[in-house]
């Protein structure tokens, strides 16, 4: 098992990294769960068939346990799924002495936070991601839902009071789902590990090769990028928009998509790494050799050519709504070369020309 400490301003804790580590809970949690006085599981109806009930025998002799659970997918990061769950807070008498488990991926960590956060003004909780995706969501202590006119629009910061990660869990992911937590390492790489990212374009040609015993180690250096981030800048003022690398077009292509799984979150965010690589290099503040990231990309089955699927005035909408937009200007994470990265305010003109520009752009910028 592998551990790292998440430090924020405020609070310090431990994010645990292994297989079958569920089963000890009670040696890892004991101490947190000793005085807490009940405890509610919110999963989505996938995973809680998967592991709702043996997570509930886990904790059961502990303290008290339910389960309530969402409809699987991103449309439960909904004001209706909040609701429930807070209805369902109620009716199971949790106090502020009690604790709520997010089994489950990024949507369940996301909403389940929230309700946490925002229960008798805030309650503990613990993650428990079942997805190779949610190792970027479920540590940094940001939750939220979406809104019909955008994503993540709503929320709180809410650091977890710990985080289980049992790889076990990814070994009944389809590869989609791989890839789609794959993305977020790369970004992480690319935002402030150069040796990292030539060590995964050297080792990862494929996506088999990430679904192996070394997942665990990516994991961990993934993990140990954010939580340098998150230390130095908890709340998104500073540093920590540098995560949204490859967010401001992947945010609109998913909500374009209506989030019916015709494009994952990371594959999402790949497309937007690539274009905001040919962005830097439009506007003269890099000099990235794109089809070369492209080659790697297409590889491991990224969609790089994703935007040309969608409406270029519909998308730039959307930019105009993400959570770094202001004023209706839309800013981009950009990197002048890996490990280097900095916020730039895009003119929507350019944009439109680029998004415009059909699959000449893919390479205009080699």
């Amino acid at each position: 098992m592998k551990q790292l400490n998440i430090n924020t301003s405020n609070q310090s804790y431990p994010v645990y990294i292994g297989n079958n580590i569920l089963e000890e809970v009670p040696d890892l949690l004991g101490s947190f769960l000793g005085d807490k006085s009940k405890a509610l599981i919110i999963s989505d109806t996938n995973v809680s068939v998967l592991y709702g009930d043996k997570l509930k025998r886990i904790l059961e002799p502990i303290l008290p346990v339910s389960i309530v659970t969402v409809p699987n997918g991103e449309h439960s990061k909904s004001m209706a799924s909040y609701e429930k769950l807070l209805t369902a807070c109620i009716e199971e008498g949790l106090d502020r002495q009690s604790v709520i488990f997010a089994l489950g991926g990024g949507v369940i960590g996301d909403l389940a936070g929230f309700s946490a956060a925002t229960y008798m003004r805030g309650i503990p909780f613990v993650q428990v991601p079942t997805t190779l995706l949610a190792h970027d969501s479920s540590v940094g202590g940001k939750t939220g839902i979406n809104h019909s006119l955008g994503k993540n629009l709503i929320g709180a910061f809410h650091q977890p009071s710990a985080v289980l990660y049992d790889t076990g869990t990814l070994t009944t992911l389809p590869d989609e789902e791989w890839r789609s937590g794959f993305a977020e390492m790369i970004k992480h790489a690319y935002i402030q590990d150069p040796d990292f990212l030539h060590w995964l374009k050297e080792n990862v040609k494929t996506i088999a090769d990430v679904k192996t015993d070394k997942i665990r180690q990516f994991l961990k250096r993934s993990i140990a990028v954010k939580a340098e981030i998150v230390k130095e800048d908890e709340k998104e003022a500073g540093i920590r928009a540098f995560l949204n690398f490859g967010h401001t077009l992947g945010h609109a292509l998913e909500k374009n998509s209506g989030y019916d799984g015709q494009i994952t979150h990371g594959e999402a965010v790949a497309a937007g790494m690539v274009f905001a690589m040919r962005l830097s290099n439009e506007l003269g503040l890099s000099a990235w050799k794109v089809s070369e990231e492209i080659d790697w990309l297409k590889s491991l089955g990224y969609p790089v050519e994703a935007p040309s699927q969608y409406s270029v005035q519909k998308l730039i909408e959307a930019m105009k709504k993400d959570k770094k937009a202001s004023a209706g200007n839309i800013k981009f994470v950009l990197l002048k070369e890996p490990g280097r990265p900095f916020l730039y305010t895009i003119d929507e003109k350019l944009l439109f020309e680029l998004l415009s520009n059909d699959r000449r752009g893919m390479t205009r910028n080699d």
